[in-house]
């Protein structure tokens, strides 16, 4: 799939996309022509790597930028940041989140800020940072949401509650940016286990809920941003449910 204008230069940021399916939705959009902003908070390390194996493919044409979206001034300053480097904004996916449990009375306030900071807080001060950017360029905004938010995950209340604002603010910045800025978001399943593990039971289980009876792979959440990034001029405010049928 490939940009809908060869001739246009595109550039985009993508928040915590060092690893996993931040990474790939990079190379994905590299590979289409873009030239991308690798966002990390810690992953230092896999940042630079993956950079220098975009740059070897194509000179000049990632870079990182580290930030801890948490705070306010640190995620505007990430937009700044990417401008100062790129001089402009096509796409803007609002991938890095934070994700563990939070049984009810283990439940502190910075898991709070945490949970909320990553997932609903840092995806509202990027945007309207890189609004202006995203104005000028006819742009989009890409959120990555979960299946979770039409059902919680047992004891996650604090991510939970955090990805469905996460929704809710899509929908509404879909509203209040248009009709330059097209808004969507892109909710999925069972792509990745939890880096901490999930017993065999728990995976049969989650399975079984599973229309296709399967786990997508990270290249299905990168192929749906290429695709509401170039060939869907006419949707905004739309959720898609990379699921495998679950949410059904």
């Amino acid at each position: 799939m490939q940009p809908n204008n060869q001739n246009k230069k595109m550039f985009a940021l993508i928040t915590g996309s060092s690893r996993r399916i931040g990474a790939v939705i990079v190379k994905n959009l590299h590979a289409s022509g873009v030239d991308v902003g690798i966002h990390y908070n810690s992953s230092k390390s896999e940042a630079a790597s993956l950079c220098a194996e975009l740059n070897e493919l194509r000179p000049h044409s990632a870079s990182i930028f580290p930030a801890d979206i948490t705070l306010t001034n640190q995620a505007e300053n990430l937009v700044e940041d990417f401008i100062n480097w790129s001089g402009g904004m096509d796409l803007l996916v609002n991938n890095a989140s934070s994700f563990y449990p939070t049984p009810i009375g283990t439940i502190t306030e910075a898991h709070w800020n945490d949970l909320i900071g990553t997932n609903l807080k840092g995806p509202l001060f990027i945007t309207q940072a890189a609004s202006k950017a995203l104005k000028k360029a006819q742009g989009s905004v890409i959120n990555l949401i979960d299946v979770h938010t039409r059902s919680p995950l047992k004891n996650h209340p604090a991510y939970s509650s955090a990805k469905a604002g996460l929704k809710m603010l899509t929908r509404s910045l879909a509203k209040d940016l248009a009709p330059e800025i097209r808004v969507n978001g892109i909710s999925p399943g069972a792509i990745l286990w939890p880096e901490d593990g999930v017993s065999e039971g728990a995976k049969k289980s989650i399975l079984e809920q599973i229309p296709l009876n399967r786990t997508g792979s990270p290249q299905d959440v990168a192929d749906c941003v290429l695709f509401l990034l170039y060939q869907a001029n006419y949707i905004t405010g739309q959720i898609i449910a990379i699921d495998g049928g679950r949410s059904i």
